[in-house]
């Protein structure tokens, strides 16, 4: 499905507005979303095509892959690269473009690609590629003669301030013209440059690929933003979404058959509402604030119940951790695969938002800080993907769909309970301790069966009663 675009902003905020730690529910009436997105973060694209009936079999409906265009290989201290996520090789060479052309030593070739999105097809899935037009490798000896000769020489490659390192990012010029973390900043506003990638991207739409996720999306400059001496126009998000051609090249499919966001993290002077009348965009707060409550082990109504963002609801992707959260600073890597799940299923069993669950690599565990576990890049990452809590969740979302929901959260915080319409449920502790359950719900009366352990659950004159056990998740519908 594409990103969708009612709102229900006016309701959760006003849901926001109230404090307790326990409340009556919050109601929202307003369309749902219903994807699910695999982040099969550094599989290459034979390893997921051979793990597609699993994905589908899982609930997911769209996977996003890491980025396939040409990157750097090597580095002066890894001079000839390799095959590891840290180490002889490193992941984030893949955001260190050299060319805009399908392939590279991690993902593998346009013809894997094009087999795997011939393959996803079957399964009624959606491939999606991690894409960066913002910036190129800092080795100017690695970028390639085509990539120069297409933008008219390497001067007109970078923005005249590309080179320059952002020291306030708030500054909105500093962010879209400067050089971010060493990575000399590209005219993305430079039409001919604009041609050039747009080709790109009309090439992975012809071998199958159905959207985007536009890395550092929020250092692209919007129309209102102020522009570098080589930008007469800031107009690269018209082109990329279609609205506009550059050089007689525009984008080949429509937006509305294309599931498009970008990785806009908030912060201040952001212009999150204006981003988002192009395209869908991270909820990054929503996610930091849902750790918190992991953390301290108390959801927390007025951080959580929202989506901590000036977007609608509907045109956000949520998560509980991303691939930069776990891989730059380590920040979510303290997380359990118990706490992991808990917080999905919170978010799945959600109305709106288009949940991401991140594929941490397999063999790693975060807590006792070994981040890269097997550290093979292209293999698959752990299982728990498909872990059967996981698994319920997912599919719980598309039973529910068109359902809306009610929230609430019971226990002085401990257990949140997420009801769509008056026919399903999930129920989750996010402590490690048992909780009696005995709160007021939507769902019709009965007696309900969790979908994972087969639990039963009672709902008598409109109150659920029940045990939870330590970080319980418990899906209940009929």
């Amino acid at each position: 499905m594409t990103m969708r675009f009612r709102s229900t902003l006016a309701a959760i905020l006003a849901a926001a507005a109230l404090v307790g730690c326990k409340t009556a529910p919050v109601e929202s009436t307003a369309e749902t979303n219903d994807d699910v997105i695999l982040h099969a973060w550094c599989w290459s694209f034979n390893t997921i095509k051979e793990n597609l009936k699993d994905i589908a079999d899982a609930g997911y409906t769209i996977v996003q892959t890491s980025p396939a265009q040409h990157c750097i290989q090597g580095t002066n201290r890894d001079p000839d690269g390799g095959m590891q996520l840290f180490g002889h090789g490193y992941w984030y060479y893949h955001y260190q473009p050299t060319d805009w052309k399908i392939g590279n030593q991690h993902v593998g070739t346009e013809e894997d690609l094009i087999a795997l999105c011939n393959e996803a097809n079957k399964y009624g899935i959606k491939i999606i590629i991690d894409v960066l037009p913002n910036h190129t490798t800092p080795d100017q000896s690695k970028v390639e003669a085509d990539l120069d000769a297409a933008v008219g020489g390497r001067e007109n490659l970078y923005h005249a301030n590309g080179r320059n390192r952002i020291r306030n990012y708030d500054d909105r010029y500093e962010c879209t013209t400067g050089e971010m973390g060493g990575l000399p900043d590209v005219n993305t506003e430079n039409p001919d440059f604009q041609a050039y990638y747009m080709t790109y991207v009309n090439q992975l739409l012809k071998d199958g690929v159905r959207g985007f996720r536009y890395d550092t999306a929020k250092h692209i400059g919007l129309p209102c933003d102020p522009k570098d001496d080589k930008s007469p126009e800031n107009d690269f998000w018209d082109v990329a979404t279609g609205r506009k051609a550059a050089n007689g090249v525009s984008l080949a499919l429509p937006m509305d058959e294309l599931f498009i966001y970008g990785e806009v993290l908030q912060g201040r002077n952001v212009r999150e509402k204006e981003y988002s009348e192009y395209i869908g965009l991270t909820a990054s707060s929503m996610g930091d604030k849902i750790r918190d409550d992991v953390k301290k082990a108390s959801w927390t109504e007025k951080d959580v119940l929202g989506y901590s963002h000036l977007a609608e609801p509907s045109k956000l992707v949520t998560w509980v951790e991303s691939h930069d959260t776990y891989c730059n600073n380590h920040e979510s890597a303290w997380m359990t695969d118990e706490q992991i799940r808990v917080a999905w299923v919170y978010l799945v069993s959600r109305q709106n938002g288009t949940p991401l669950f991140y594929s941490r690599p397999d063999g790693s565990d975060g807590p006792n800080k070994n981040y890269w576990g097997n550290n093979v890049a292209g293999a698959k990452g752990n299982d728990e993907f498909k872990n059967p809590a996981v698994v319920a969740a997912n599919k719980f979302r598309a039973a529910m769909a068109g359902k809306p929901e009610s929230v609430s959260f019971e226990n002085d915080g401990a257990i949140a309970q997420v009801v769509r319409g008056n026919s399903g449920a999930a129920i989750l502790n996010i402590t490690d301790a048992e909780q009696t359950l005995n709160a007021t719900t939507s769902l019709a009366d009965g007696k309900y069966k969790d979908k994972v352990s087969g639990k039963v659950f009672k709902v008598k004159n409109g109150v659920i009663s029940g045990t939870v056990a330590p970080y319980g998740t418990y899906i209940l519908y009929k």
